[in-house]
């Protein structure tokens, strides 16, 4: 028997719907609360990796995800130059095992959908335009208040909020994110037929131009520059600055552009990054995913990380009878190490790029075959 029988989870973002899952299949009774109104329309795209397909994989939804996504097994590197010239190819390590793909593309509002509806199918009660406002606990539960008014008690809270989170503040954890100097542009638009994969510039006018198929009809392109204050640009202007950027890009991204109409949505983000200290809990409510660490997009493993994270909190409270202190240091000793690691090293590719390292001096080679190895083993 589990060693909860009620959850609130906190957040319907991967690492929260992942934990939902797989507690509601193990026949706990899961409350998700998703301050969004509704399942979201719009957004760009995601890349996982092979250690994030295994989890996908764990929760029943590989299938969905396999139909909506692109699949591919090598990564491009491309030349700054008026050609766009490919100078290498390079095989991707497939983290999650050899019967997946290495990495697959696809579109976050897809993926956001799928989850959720599985852990509505799984079991779990899923409540959208709805926040706790106050948590009380004691040795035996979590007494919760939510926006809407209404109250519950649970056995457990799950904190799935995002890098901003409200639940990590409220049980007192007072890390916040930092920047890290980097701002990223990104767009979806219709994949050109010479698009198959991932292809990175790096220089030029922007740090990283990078691009991603995440369907069979369509992309996500991204630019990463100096971090600025871009809050307050409308749409138009943001369109315009994207192009203008893009514009020192070529080969693919020649047809990228061209892909672009007015009304391409646009979003604009600052990088960011924590990483909790030991633990990651305080009593009985806990923190997975973005909430306990944020990974900067530089090595595509931020939802790959809070989806190992729900792997293995679920994994310790189905497998236990009791709830207690020492579960959930556990929890936090077996992917505090990981996550910390997978972080930094993200920090670090980005440190070498704004301070200009000359690449002979700048490990990325090894240091992503380091994150290689760690993520192909199981978390």
């Amino acid at each position: 028997m589990p060693a909860v029988r009620s959850v609130l989870v906190v957040g319907g973002g991967a690492a929260g719907c992942a934990t939902a899952i797989l507690l509601a299949e193990a026949g706990v009774q899961v409350d998700v609360v998703e301050a969004r109104p509704d399942v979201p329309a719009t957004g760009s795209g995601i890349t996982l990796q092979g250690n994030a397909l295994r989890v996908l994989r764990d929760l029943g939804v590989w299938e969905p995800v396999s139909a909506a996504g692109y699949a591919f097994d090598s990564l491009g590197i491309r030349a700054p130059d008026p050609a766009g010239t490919l100078v290498a190819e390079i095989p991707d390590v497939r983290t999650g095992g050899p019967d997946l793909p290495a990495t697959l593309g696809m579109s976050r509002p897809v993926l956001a959908r799928v989850l959720l509806e599985r852990a509505a199918d799984a079991g779990a009660k899923v409540r959208f335009g709805t926040c706790p406002t106050d948590l009380r606990q004691d040795a035996t539960g979590v007494d919760v208040t939510f926006s809407d008014g209404s109250a519950q008690r649970y056995d457990l809270v799950v904190g799935a909020d995002g890098i901003h989170s409200w639940t990590r503040s409220t049980i007192g954890i007072d890390v916040e994110p930092r920047g890290t100097g980097m701002g990223i542009w990104r767009v979806h638009v219709p994949r050109p037929a010479a698009v198959e994969r991932t292809d990175l510039t790096y220089g030029g006018r922007c740090y990283i131009a990078g691009y991603c198929p995440t369907g069979a009809d369509s992309l996500y392109a991204y630019l990463v520059e100096d971090v600025q204050d871009r809050s307050g640009l409308p749409q138009a202007e943001q369109l315009a600055v994207f192009r203008d950027l893009a514009g020192a890009y070529h080969g693919p991204w020649d047809d990228i552009r061209a892909g672009l109409t007015d009304d391409t949505p646009v979003n604009y983000a600052r990088f960011e990054t924590h990483v909790v200290d030991a633990p990651w809990h305080r009593g009985r409510v806990v923190l997975v995913g973005d909430a306990a660490h944020s990974c900067p997009p530089t090595i595509a493993q931020g939802a790959a990380q809070g989806l190992e994270d729900a792997a293995v909190l679920a994994e310790l409270l189905t497998g236990a009878e009791a709830l207690d202190d020492a579960l959930l240091a556990r929890y936090t000793d077996r992917r505090l190490p990981r996550a910390r690691e997978v972080v930094e090293a993200s920090v670090q590719i980005g440190a070498w790029m704004l301070d200009h390292t000359p690449p002979s001096e700048a490990d990325v080679p090894g240091l992503m075959r380091r994150v290689s190895t760690l993520v192909t083993e199981a978390p």
